[in-house]
This record gives C-alpha cells, structure tokens and sequence, in this order.
C-alpha cells in the first residue's frame, strides 16, 4: 500500500454537522470525490487515491459516543 499523506498542517479546515444523523463531517480543503474508508468505531478516512492525500474524516455517533464517555468517567 503506498503511503498516505496524513500528517502535513492543512490551513482549510471545515466541518458540518448532522444532528438529526449524530454524524459529524470534516473536509480538508473544498469537498471533492474521494474513496471512503471505514477504520472502525464510527470513523471514515475519506482519500484521494491517486495521492493518498487525506481530505476528510467522518465521525458517526459522535455526540452519542462523547456523553456516553463524560458519562462513565
């Protein structure tokens, strides 16, 4: 598997959020086409495949999980 860019500072950094779905939605840059890759425990990893350059992440569950883990702590 070639490398995947992950680690260089982005300045364009955007977010949405789904209420009613409980997903949050990160891009790097301007959305655009990319392959979706499920990581597991919710997230996505949403890659260019030609470059392997990250541009976004996509978080299900997020408030869900975030007060079920204030709420065991």
């Amino acid at each position: 598997m070639e490398t995947i860019k992950i680690l260089e500072k982005k300045e364009n950094l955007d977010w949405d959020y789904d209420e009613e779905a409980d997903v949050l939605y990160i891009s790097i840059g301007e959305p655009r086409k990319a392959l979706g890759v499920d990581i597991g425990e919710g997230a996505i990893v949403r890659y260019i495949e030609a470059t392997g350059e990250v541009v976004g992440l996509t978080l299900i569950g997020i408030k869900y999980r975030l007060l079920h883990s204030l709420k065991t702590k």
